[in-house]
């Protein structure tokens, strides 16, 4: 048995990750099956690649070599791949749930030659579509502090480093007619809660909640969007997106002082895009999340004040 291109991969993903099981995550594959990938590779080059404990997968002296040679040898391989093959099929785009979805697309269908899009709540799920291959490209939002996990292959842009949470609420609450919103006095509220909760998005609701003195009671799951009746009958209220315009009977207004914020990140696979389609892409992208900020009477103040200021710095 000789080593292999997966074998690389499968070492520089574990190297990356820092654990076994993040890496299994990103590759697809089970935390066993990796073990058994791993211990075949080092039974080929005759040494332990990795320290493993508390600290996670800490490379050898051996495998600190293995993985700089490698990962030199893989990026080759991707432009070689990437120069001479072109691109088999459309470009499949995944994003999260966001408003200016359908302005998204049809700025893609000019950027690229074929697009198809994959609309997802979860950007763990568009994270590890990303590394799996079956998507080509996504946008993902991610609590501001946290952190994405994707293997070397795939590029990231930062479309805006942060926004604001805002909160969806029926349009004859009392709270409604204020111009934002104390967290603190959505104390009694039914939520619906927040999709994509295993990104985080409930851990920040709950941690946010409880720093100012309740825990939110979730009382409805439903896919995004899917809770805007529920909203607007007086049932519940729910966090959004800031470019979110609400609906019939849903006011949409920012929370006080932003206690939960969101960051969203272009991502591609570099073998699918090449740096100057991945540009043009961003450029679609932050100009159709614009246009949407602009376009909320709600979140427009907020865009136009710190909007460049942050796009700019990226």
């Amino acid at each position: 048995m000789e080593l292999e291109i997966r074998h690389l991969r499968a070492v520089c993903a574990i190297g990356d990750a820092g654990s076994l099981s993040r890496a299994a995550t990103q590759l697809g594959i089970s935390q066993p099956s990796l073990t058994t990938l791993l211990q075949r590779v080092e039974r080929l080059v005759g040494g332990k690649l990795f320290d493993r404990g508390r600290a996670g997968a800490v490379p050898t002296a051996l495998g600190a070599q293995m993985l700089q040679r490698a990962r030199l040898l893989l990026v080759e391989l991707d432009a070689f791949g990437s120069d001479l093959a072109g691109r088999d099929g459309p470009v499949r785009f995944g994003s999260v749930h966001m408003e200016c979805v359908a302005a998204l697309f049809s700025r893609l269908e000019e950027a690229l030659d074929d697009v198809t899009l994959v609309v997802d709540p979860s950007s763990t799920g568009l994270a590890l579509a990303l590394a799996n291959g079956r998507i080509d490209a996504a946008v993902i939002a991610v609590d501001e502090d946290g952190d994405l996990s994707l293997p070397r292959g795939v590029g990231q842009r930062i479309v805006v480093p942060w926004v604001p949470v805002y909160i969806a609420l029926p349009e004859s609450h009392p709270l409604a007619a204020r111009s934002e919103v104390e967290l603190a006095d959505l104390a009694e509220e039914a939520w619906v809660g927040p999709p994509g909760a295993e990104d985080g998005s409930l851990t920040a609701l709950r941690a946010a909640c409880r720093a100012v003195g309740f825990v939110p009671r979730i009382r409805f799951e439903m896919p995004s969007g899917a809770g805007r009746q529920l909203i607007a009958a007086g049932k519940a209220v729910q966090l959004v997106e800031p470019t979110s315009q609400g609906g019939p009977g849903v006011a949409v207004r920012p929370l006080a002082g932003a206690p939960m914020r969101m960051r969203l990140v272009f991502c591609w696979r570099r073998e699918r895009l090449n740096w100057g389609e991945a540009s043009r892409v961003f450029a679609e992208v932050l100009g159709a999340y614009s246009a949407q900020a602009l376009a909320s009477p709600v979140f427009r103040p907020w865009w136009e004040e710190r909007g460049a200021a942050l796009t700019s710095a990226e």
